[in-house]
């Protein structure tokens, strides 16, 4: 009786080479054995190092690009890209076109603004308390005036996020711009969102909580600055949803 042969293992398909090999060189980079600025191995070379295909080699060297990791000059080579290189941080306003979008974008708002009322309740000055108040009697009398306050909500929750006086908070706040106000996009049109009573009303519930915000911070609570910034996003994702449904039910 003849032996069993055993079962070769089967060939490892080029996306997953592709994967493994976007891995490796991923590690080479974030350990500095490639550092900023410095050019990567040719596809040849990289070709015979891990014993993989040309085709292989660029399709990885296609997803470090896209994830900001290399880049490639025409003709030239490719190059790691160093801090000051890669792409900022940015939320495009076509990343805010429907609802779902402008759901996910206050999903990352709760998660990094209640942190951020917390930490602006211990650390803010009295330089911070000011342009806080200062931004929610801007809002209050541009609502009154009969106008939206977008402009005057993107600096008080901006404030919020200096007064922690973590770079990294602000810079990222500043990145979403005036898109992390949902009615900046959602309410955007050739013609504005007529001012009736019952929207000047959902303004100054805006602006309520907003003080609500503003009080604890300004007396240190910070279990009570994150329970406020909590359920002012929470309230804000609310009342998107139900516009929504409101919206569909008279169509």
């Amino acid at each position: 009786m003849p032996a069993a042969r055993s079962a070769s293992p089967p060939p490892r398909r080029s996306r997953n080479l592709a994967l493994e090999l976007v891995e490796s060189l991923g590690d080479r980079i974030r350990d500095g054995r490639l550092a900023p600025g410095e050019k990567l191995p040719t596809e040849a070379a990289i070709m015979a190092e891990y014993g993989v295909s040309r085709t292989v080699v660029r399709e990885a060297l296609s997803k470090l690009q896209a994830a900001g990791q290399v880049r490639t000059r025409h003709g030239i080579g490719t190059f790691v890209v160093g801090p000051s290189d890669a792409a900022p941080f940015r939320i495009t306003p076509e990343q805010l076109a429907t609802l779902q979008d402008v759901i996910a974008m206050l999903e990352l708002r709760i998660g990094l603004e209640t942190e951020a009322a917390a930490l602006a309740a211990q650390r803010r000055s009295e330089r911070n308390l000011q342009e806080m108040r200062a931004a929610l009697k801007e809002f209050a009398a541009t609502v009154e005036a009969g106008r939206d306050a977008v402009g005057a909500d993107v600096r008080f929750h901006l404030e919020i996020s200096r007064a922690t006086h973590n770079p990294h908070f602000a810079e990222l706040m500043a990145a979403l711009g005036s898109g992390m106000i949902p009615r900046a996009r959602l309410d955007a049109g050739p013609q504005p969102t007529p001012m009736t009573e019952a929207r000047r009303d959902y303004l100054r519930r805006v602006n309520a909580e907003h003080q609500s915000i503003y009080d604890a911070i300004a007396a240190q609570d910070s279990e009570a600055a994150r329970a406020a910034m909590r359920m002012h996003l929470a309230n804000s994702r609310e009342r998107r949803r139900r516009a929504s449904v409101g919206a569909a039910t008279t169509r």
